[in-house]
């Protein structure tokens, strides 16, 4: 039974360090972001929906990583679901990267709850000489105690391969640096599924924008729209639905000034 507390009261949390190791903290305020806001990548927020929702109805479900192309929408997509599935029971925790030491105690204080947890982890991606993976692995692989049912790990990244190979990594005739590039590697492939998110071509970039021009009542004739999202693009950033809502943000508060 849900009843009072701080999982009632938050639907958001983070995990904070202590003196005593840590301790999570509600979020008042969590990021706004709508799964409606978001234009475009449908069958990636899709998959994303249909395993949540089977992991909040009690069913089998794996958890997630979102890898690709910097704007994505990969983390957008995943601090959407605060606001979808808050109301049936679901609870978020963000951790950063230097946390995962930390990660066993964090599910310990999640376990035995009657909420749904989901641990997201943003811009997940290690260096060479980084050993936190190893603790995100053990959770992955999972142990002696399973772990519990109502916890998953949603995560986030650049790269395909979640640790940074380097050519000293395969040394020839080194068994160990085999084993470690090995180990490395395979990092990714503990997640169940893996969504992909790469750079949208020209014209789903011009959908992106027309979208959220749409959904902000921008009224401007779609030529002359599309001619000034290229141009900003091309001026500042790469193709992208970040780069389409920056251009937005931009024509919007040009046109107050204006007024």
């Amino acid at each position: 039974k849900k009843g009072c507390g701080k999982f009632a009261r938050y639907w958001a949390f983070k995990w904070v360090n202590t003196e005593n190791g840590g301790k999570l903290a509600g979020i008042r305020k969590p990021d706004p972001i709508r799964l409606k806001d978001l234009i475009g990548y449908e069958e990636q927020k899709n998959e994303v929906l249909r395993n949540t929702r089977q992991f909040i109805r009690g069913f089998g479900a794996n958890n997630m990583l979102l890898y690709g192309d910097r704007g994505t929408g990969k983390s957008s997509t995943i601090k959407a679901l605060i606001h979808e599935f808050g109301e049936e029971g679901m609870r978020m925790v963000e951790v950063t990267k230097d946390q995962l030491m930390s990660l066993s105690d964090i599910i310990a204080e999640l376990s035995d709850r009657p909420y749904r947890f989901i641990i997201f982890v943003d811009d997940l991606s290690f260096e060479e000489h980084e050993i936190e993976y190893k603790y995100l692995k053990a959770v992955l692989e999972g142990s002696l105690e399973p772990a519990p049912e109502n916890v998953l790990i949603y995560a986030t990244s650049n790269r395909r391969h979640l640790i940074r190979e380097y050519h000293s990594d395969r040394a020839e005739n080194e068994v160990k640096a085999q084993d470690t590039l090995q180990e490395k590697l395979s990092l990714s492939d503990r997640f169940g599924i893996t969504v992909v998110y790469l750079s949208p071509d020209q014209e789903e970039y011009l959908n992106i924008v027309e979208g959220i021009a749409e959904s902000k009542g921008i009224d401007i004739e779609p030529e002359k729209l599309r001619q000034m999202a290229l141009k900003w693009e091309l001026w500042h950033n790469r193709r992208s639905g970040r780069t389409a809502k920056q251009f937005i943000d931009d024509l919007l508060g040009a046109r107050h000034l204006s007024y």
